[in-house]
């Protein structure tokens, strides 16, 4: 259904070093980037190598929110050590917890998964949703 989707992001290359951490391990890449210095519409696209974009970060300094109470945005996640690196790369680049890598068995019995939350307030997932 979706195309793809977009954050607004205070800071363009502190988001960009974050999102490429925590993308990596779930086999997500910068496709594209437009981080010319001094211009206002910065912006970096992930999505699979070699592929369109899936989520934008667009820089918006002034006034960027996150989304509110109920928004989350989850990554699908090759397995559950991807989801477990998601989240240690999360953390060690600026992200915090919001939920260990575990199983969410309220959500199914294969339901593995970790929440963050980025540097700019967004909520995120990583899933694997498979049997072992």
């Amino acid at each position: 259904m979706l195309h793809h989707l977009s954050l607004g992001v205070a800071d363009i290359a502190r988001a960009a070093a974050f999102y490429d951490a925590v993308l990596a391990p779930l086999g997500y890449a910068r496709v594209w980037a437009d981080l010319r210095p001094g211009e206002a519409n910065q912006a970096v696209g992930y999505g699979t190598p070699g592929g369109g974009d899936r989520l934008a970060l667009k820089h918006r300094p002034d006034g960027q929110r996150p989304p509110g109470p109920g928004f989350h945005l989850a990554f699908a996640a090759p397995g559950r050590q991807a989801v477990a690196d998601f989240h240690r790369a999360a953390l060690l680049h600026g992200g915090r917890d919001n939920g260990a890598p575990g199983l969410r068995l309220h959500y199914g019995p294969n339901y593995y998964a970790a929440f963050v939350v980025d540097p700019d307030g967004h909520n995120l997932e990583a899933v694997f949703n498979a049997a072992i």
